[in-house]
Parts: structure tokens; C-alpha cells; sequence
């Protein structure tokens, strides 16, 4: 089990260490021209549509560089009758009189200032550009065009024009309106989604922390009767867990960002779902052994959770876990086969988390040392896969690889994610798995350095790096929304409160040194005061 959790760890780490998102519907672009008359933000517009007066369907289109700025309010937008243009690509005068409808054009034949003006000269109220292929396309303004324009222009892709088109033809009354809402400053989901993650990592943590607790206790009720064998075979036992060194905190930033280029130059359906297969596995996995935890603390379980039966390729396992494996399995596959529907982020979410709370009880920082190079690592890596990235790929790597891009899927699973639900646009709040991991890692091991010192909340460092992680995250919420949902390196906020906090307050106690090197207080070894009994005449 060791080796899938530790593969899983590592999958998950590259593949979303250090993004959320909101979804943007501004599209800020430095390469499109801007001058006075052609300064709009290319925003995504919602363009429902009446059929014969009844209320059909709704597309969702792209603002033109050029023109007014939409209403964002569907009740002051209008309702306007929908137009074929005679000639279809609008490059020279309609054939037919406009009285205020809103004209639905091709495009291609002249630029997209020529069909504007051409189609406000023509008496109509608004356009309606149909692209041609099924993406957007941003409308920018010639060097010389005129773009005194007074109408809103709106690009549809090509399916969407081709359904009006055969409304249109088949002689029914076809009328749009045309609005841009806004997000709200802050939506439920958010307030959620920080929720869930600062839950996780404080279950995590005390679990983490108990467990290391008791083994330490164990450790010391052994030492105090232990021989001399016994100290020999114990020193070969493994503890169960995975402690990280420098090194290979340092290798974490190689080995991620290869493989974040792979999945970014392989991204395509199939790929995803070989990573759904992995969440599946990974989930399960993790599934398994928080419910075998929560249940084994039931006396009624005790005894199923101590008798153990050998199996075939996994050695000794528990009655419990050979019980409650059948329904984590049940639970990813039914998850994985129903993942498209509209409530399946449920599923997807209880499973990532309780693999988080699996990772974060198996892998450990061992000393502030490690953590901090790790985080220093992790907090580069985000940084420029989000954001320098796009200076190399003309895109931002980490994002297009978290949505899923040329897959075909809503993005990938190694997201907690929870719908909008007083957005208009709709969509998810979405936190990597990485940016809770990560400094969860840290924030874990400064709760097992506060019990293993015998420190209260007050006077260790538990408190203290769990507000720093929740204020981090906080801040992360407000820079997405301040940038209108365009995805953030969450790690650029949450690694300078989380380690900074810890780091600070360790030099101020004179803790610093015992934290960085040896990450645990000194501890008495019992077994030392046998060593005159071990000697031989």
C-alpha cells in the first residue's frame, strides 16, 4: 500500500500543486491592439433566445474589442427580433431594411469594423458574428478602421449561428437580447471550498500527530524493558511512514515540471481518463483508510480491526479492511461512471479529501529544514507554471492542464471543486490538491512537535501555522477575485504567511535551531541506563 500512496502523492503533487480557480469571463490580452474606441475587455456574453415568443435556448458568445459595453442586467437588456444579413458576410449594404433587429452575419470577406459599420449604417441594433469553426474568436480592430461604432458586436460559435439560421428559415420569430452579468465579490462556494480545506488539513493534522504520539509512547514503553536484540530488530523495522529529504524536495520541482509538460502536450480525453483511473485507485486507497480509522475506534469494530487473514500479493490485512474494501471500490467506480453529472462533485470530493488525510498521515516533513525547501521549491514552481509559463506556451501551463483543455472533460480529478451557486455563469470553485498537501505537510508536523514537547495550543506552534495556512488561503480568495477568476498560484500566498509565521515565531522562542535540524525535543533514552547490564565479564 506504501508504494501506490507514495506514487498517487507524487502524481497528485505535479498535477495541481498550486492553483484555484473561479472560472473568468474577462479575458485581459496585452497582444490585441488598444487604442481609444477599441478598449473593451473581450467579455464572455450570454445571448438567450426566443422562439415565436417562447423562451428556448441561451448561447454564450464574446464581446468585440470595439462598440458599447453590454448591460449586465438580463432585466434592462432588450428583447430584439433576429435578422439574416442579405449577403450573409454584411461586407456591403443589406439588401434588406433594418428597423432596430439585431442582425445575425457570417464571418470572413472584410474585417470585423467593416461588418460593424456596415450593420449600423443599415439601421441595425446589434450584431451577431458566427465564427467559423465551434471555438471563439477575439474581434479586433484594423490599424485604420474606423471604430466610431455605436452597436454592440458578439461572436457566436458556429453551431450556435447555424441553430438560428435554421430557426430563422424556417419562417419562425427568432429574438435575442444580449447582457454581460458580473460575478458577485464572493460566492458561497469559496466560503466552502476554504472550509474543506482548512478541515482537512486540521483533521489530518491531529491524526498525524496522534499517531506519532503513540508511537513514540510505545517506543518508550519498549526501551524501557528492551535487550539488546530487541534494539537490533527494532532498528531494522520500518515505522510505516515516509519521511521527505532535501534532496528530494529539491528533485520535486524537476520531476514535476516534466511532467506537467507531458500532460500539457498530451492532454486529450484518453489521458484523462488514465488519471481518473489513478484518482480511482489513489481514492480507494485513501477511502479505506479513514473509514478503517473511524471505525476501528468503535469498540464494537475492535476486534474485526486486530484479527488478520493473509492474502495473496498484500500479505497480512485486517478482517475490517477486507469488509469496507468492496464498498471503496464501489463507491470510486459508481463516482467514475456517473462523474459527468451535475452532482458528482461529491463524490469526487470525499474521495480526494480523505486521500489527502491519507497522504498527509504517511508522508512527513521531517525537520523545518526540509519543509522549508520544499515549500521554497513548491512556491517557484507555481509561480512559473502560472503565470511565466505563458511567456514560453503562450498560455498558462498549470491552468490549461487543471481544466482539462482538448480533452473534452471538465477538467482533471485531482480537484476539490463545489458549484457556484449564486453566480450567473455557473461553473466551480476549485482548489488544487497541492495547495493543501503541500503546506499541510508543515502545518502537520508543527502539531507532533507541539505534543511530542508536551506544549498547549497557546504555547505551541499548531495554532499559530493553521491561522497563517487560513489567512494565506484567504488572501489567495481575494487576489482570484480581484482578478475577475482568472486562476492563482495559491502556494505565492500561502508558502510567505505559512512558513514566514513559522520561521518568525521559531527564532523568536529560541526553538529555531531544534526545528530546523532536528524537527523533534530532546527525549531521554531510556534504553541507555541499560548499558552497564549489556557488558559481559
Amino acid at each position: 500500500m506504501e508504494i501506490n500512496i507514495v506514487f498517487i502523492v507524487i502524481l497528485i503533487v505535479i498535477l495541481s500543486a498550486g492553483f484555484v480557480s473561479a472560472g473568468d469571463i474577462v479575458h485581459q490580452d496585452n497582444v490585441a491592439p488598444k487604442r481609444p474606441g477599441c478598449a473593451n475587455n473581450f467579455v464572455l456574453v450570454k445571448v438567450p433566445i426566443w422562439i415565436d415568443g417562447l423562451e428556448n435556448t441561451e448561447y454564450v458568445g464574446v464581446g468585440a474589442r470595439f462598440g458599447p459595453t453590454l448591460e449586465s442586467k438580463e432585466k434592462h437588456a432588450n428583447h430584439t427580433r433576429l435578422a439574416l444579413a442579405d449577403p450573409p458576410d454584411c461586407c456591403s449594404k443589406p439588401r434588406n431594411q433594418l428597423t432596430g433587429e439585431v442582425i445575425l452575419v457570417h464571418r470572413g470577406n472584410c474585417s470585423f469594423t467593416v461588418k460593424a459599420n456596415v450593420a449600423e449604417e443599415a439601421g441595425a441594433s446589434a450584431i451577431l458574428i458566427i465564427n467559423n469553426q465551434t471555438e471563439l474568436f477575439k474581434m479586433v480592430c484594423e490599424s485604420d478602421a474606423d471604430v466610431n461604432i455605436k452597436i454592440p458586436a458578439v461572436m457566436l460559435p458556429q453551431d450556435a449561428g447555424s441553430n438560428l439560421e435554421n430557426h430563422i428559415n424556417n419562417n419562425t420569430r427568432v429574438s435575442v437580447a444580449l447582457y454581460s452579468p458580473k460575478r458577485p465579490a464572493v460566492d458561497i462556494a469559496e466560503v466552502f471550498l476554504w472550509l474543506m480545506a482548512v478541515g482537512t488539513i486540521l483533521l489530518a493534522s491531529y491524526l498525524s500527530a496522534w499517531t506519532a504520539r503513540e508511537v513514540a509512547i510505545e517506543q518508550d514503553k519498549l526501551l524501557k524493558d528492551a535487550s539488546e536484540e530487541f534494539l537490533q530488530v527494532g532498528s531494522a523495522g520500518s515505522s510505516g511512514f515516509v519521511d521527505i529529504n532535501t534532496m528530494s524536495a529539491v528533485l520535486f520541482v524537476v520531476f514535476a515540471s516534466c511532467f506537467l509538460v507531458m500532460l500539457y502536450k498530451l492532454m486529450s480525453f484518453w489521458f484523462v481518463e488514465v488519471l481518473v483511473v489513478l484518482f480511482c485507485i489513489g481514492g480507494v486507497e485513501g477511502l479505506q483508510m479513514c473509514l478503517v480509522a473511524l471505525l476501528s475506534s468503535f469498540r464494537w469494530f475492535q476486534r474485526f480491526a486486530e484479527s488478520f487473514i493473509k492474502v495473496p500479493f498484500f500479505g497480512a490485512v485486517s478482517h475490517l479492511t477486507l469488509a469496507v474494501c468492496p464498498f471503496c471500490i464501489a463507491f470510486a467506480v459508481v463516482w467514475a461512471v456517473y462523474r459527468r453529472i451535475s452532482f458528482a462533485w461529491i463524490g469526487q470530493d470525499i474521495l480526494g479529501i480523505a486521500l489527502i488525510i491519507t497522504v498527509l498521515q504517511i508522508v512527513r516533513v521531517p525537520n523545518l529544514k526540509v519543509g522549508t525547501v520544499l515549500l521554497g521549491c513548491a512556491f517557484l514552481y507555481d509561480i512559473f507554471w502560472v503565470f511565466a509559463s505563458k511567456w514560453l506556451f503562450h498560455e498558462s501551463v498549470m491552468i490549461v492542464v487543471a481544466r482539462g483543455d482538448r480533452s473534452g472533460e471538465d477538467g482533471i480529478p485531482m480537484l476539490l471543486k463545489i458549484p457556484r451557486m449564486f453566480d450567473p455563469w455557473g461553473g466551480y470553485s476549485v482548489i488544487g490538491f497541492g495547495d493543501i498537501i503541500l503546506p499541510g505537510l508543515l502545518v502537520a508536523f508543527s502539531l507532533r512537535y507541539d505534543w511530542l514537547a508536551n506544549m498547549n495550543l497557546r504555547a505551541g506552534y499548531f495554532v499559530w501555522a493553521m491561522t497563517a495556512y487560513g489567512l494565506g488561503l484567504l488572501v489567495t480568495y481575494v487576489a482570484l477575485n480581484l482578478m475577475d477568476g482568472h486562476g492563482q498560484p495559491a502556494l505565492l500566498y500561502i508558502v510567505p504567511f505559512t512558513l514566514g509565521t513559522f520561521i518568525t515565531l521559531g527564532k523568536k522562542r529560541g526553538d529555531l535551531k531544534t526545528l530546523w535540524t532536528q524537527g523533534e525535543p530532546e527525549r531521554p533514552c531510556p534504553h541507555l541506563q541499560l548499558q552497564p547490564l549489556q557488558q559481559k565479564d
